[in-house]
């Protein structure tokens, strides 16, 4: 009956080695996408500002060779804030991005593009956060990179930065010609 005791023990051990290996994966802070892959959702949207995001902008061909961001954003959101410099960067190298204001005042919306830029070609406001869920949006901000056919190829969860340029966006942008050095 004193082996009974061990029992706790080997559970704890069992748990550690599965806590250990989970912390050892390749990106241990990168979330799934299930949009991977698959065609970008129907856009149901409020005009913000500018011409009006529809889902229609996301098909066909475009200056980048067909590839364009969807970028969802807010106004309270300060890592949004973070790479907003990023996007306009983007957008000076001539790719297309559309932005989607995700649960945001739409004043507040206007003044954040008044202080730092406009780097959409069309915005619209999701103001209940039904698209954003429709598109599995985990919270703001976080970007799709778009085909010409309207395919999702990839997703920044979180702020475009350097490294996650380099990790998700360069690998499909830089092949087709739209290289971006964020350090400048």
């Amino acid at each position: 009956m004193r082996w009974l005791l061990f029992v706790p023990v080997g559970i704890m051990f069992a748990l550690g080695i599965t806590f250990w290996v989970g912390m050892m994966r390749d990106d241990p802070t990168g979330l799934p996408s299930t949009m991977i892959g698959l065609s970008a959702p129907d856009l149901v949207l409020e005009p913000l500002e500018g011409p009006a995001l529809e889902r229609a902008m996301l098909d066909g061909d475009t200056a980048a060779g067909g590839l364009k961001l969807v970028n969802f954003w807010a106004s309270w959101c300060a890592p949004c804030r973070v790479e907003h410099p990023n996007l306009i960067k983007l957008a000076e190298a001539g790719l297309p991005i559309y932005g989607i204001n995700f649960k945001d005042d739409p004043a507040k919306a206007r003044a954040f593009l008044a202080e730092l830029g406009n780097p959409y070609a069309a915005i619209g406001a999701d103001t209940k956060g039904t698209n954003g869920f429709e598109w599995g949006v985990y919270g703001v901000p976080e970007t799709y990179l778009i085909d010409a056919e309207g395919t999702v190829l990839a997703r920044v969860a979180g702020p475009v930065t350097t490294s996650t340029y380099t990790r998700d966006l360069a690998p499909v942008l830089e092949p087709r010609g739209i290289v971006v050095d964020f350090t400048r």
